[in-house]
């Protein structure tokens, strides 16, 4: 399957395309034995590989190029790194992230003067609003913005993370704080609705994950409410975040991996080693925002 297949737009008039219930798109950030780029936003100098996965910079561009038009609106809803905002200025689009904590902005801004030009900074925007205040944060951009780009962070119940975050060196870590509990999920659809341009799309991003030996998938209950919100789901994407070479997958396993390995005779469960992301798409439904 075509790694640009992707919803309709409106620059497809000519030949529309059909959306497929699954897709996979291929998002590694970089293939096997490939070099450092010099260019390449060096996130991993001070963001944690947790917020750095969140959303990796082909993913990124894959929703940007899929969904948007040059000259269009991209919202990053939980900003950790300065990927999505990076790919949506060199793509020609207003990128806004939603930064409510000010370590994290402080550190985004350091990024952003490194990776992007003077001219393409000026196309970005940075909102001291967390998801639950997706209205105050495009606000004057209401039915505006054509992609909201929304990676779940990986705590359970979608609320408190798991741990200390003591002593971590990640900004994004260290202003960690609960974001969006279930109770909340309901109102952000809403609001994404409501900001969402006729056509505009939802991407929301999740991993699937074990907690206490039971598998957790956040995808069900995200469909599930966003159907009670007015918000059509278009489709399924599978994102490999890792490179392939032949046939294989090429899985790099870091630190906190290596760690877990255990002798070959254990009984307990394999590191888990995280290989895809899972990105459902939605749209807004016909009849104007709310």
């Amino acid at each position: 399957m075509s790694k640009n297949d992707g919803p309709r737009s409106k620059r497809s008039r000519t030949a529309e395309r059909r959306l497929v219930p699954l897709s996979v798109w291929l998002c590694s950030d970089s293939a096997p034995g490939e070099p450092e780029a010099k260019d390449r936003p060096r996130v991993a100098e001070a963001v944690c590989e947790r917020h750095r996965q969140a959303v990796g910079r082909e993913l990124a561009r894959h929703l940007i190029g899929a969904c948007t038009r040059p000259g269009g609106v991209v919202a990053d809803v939980f900003t950790t790194s300065e990927t999505v905002l990076v790919a949506a200025a060199e793509m020609e689009r207003l990128g806004i992230g939603c930064v409510p904590r000010l370590p994290v902005a402080q550190h985004l801004v350091g990024r952003l003067r490194q990776d992007l030009a003077a001219g393409q900074r000026a196309a970005v925007r940075l909102r001291p609003h967390g998801p639950d205040e997706l209205r105050e944060a495009l606000l004057g951009l209401e039915g505006r913005v054509d992609l909201l780009i929304a990676a779940l962070p990986p705590y359970p119940e979608f609320g408190q993370p798991t741990g200390s975050t003591t002593g971590r060196s990640c900004p994004a870590c260290r202003a960690e704080q609960p974001t969006l509990g279930v109770t909340q999920l309901g109102r952000f659809l809403e609001d994404a609705r409501h900001v969402l341009a006729p056509d505009g799309h939802l991407a929301v991003i999740t991993t699937a994950r074990y907690e206490q030996g039971k598998l957790v998938d956040q995808a069900l209950g995200v469909i599930q409410r966003a159907a009670q919100a007015g918000l059509t789901y278009l489709q399924h994407v599978i994102a490999l975040r890792v490179p392939i070479e032949g046939d294989a997958l090429v899985v790099q396993p870091g630190p906190a991996e290596l760690a877990q390995l255990r002798r070959a005779q254990s009984a307990e469960l394999p590191p888990v080693v995280s290989v895809h992301a899972d990105v459902c798409l939605f749209t807004r439904a016909a009849g104007g925002a709310r």
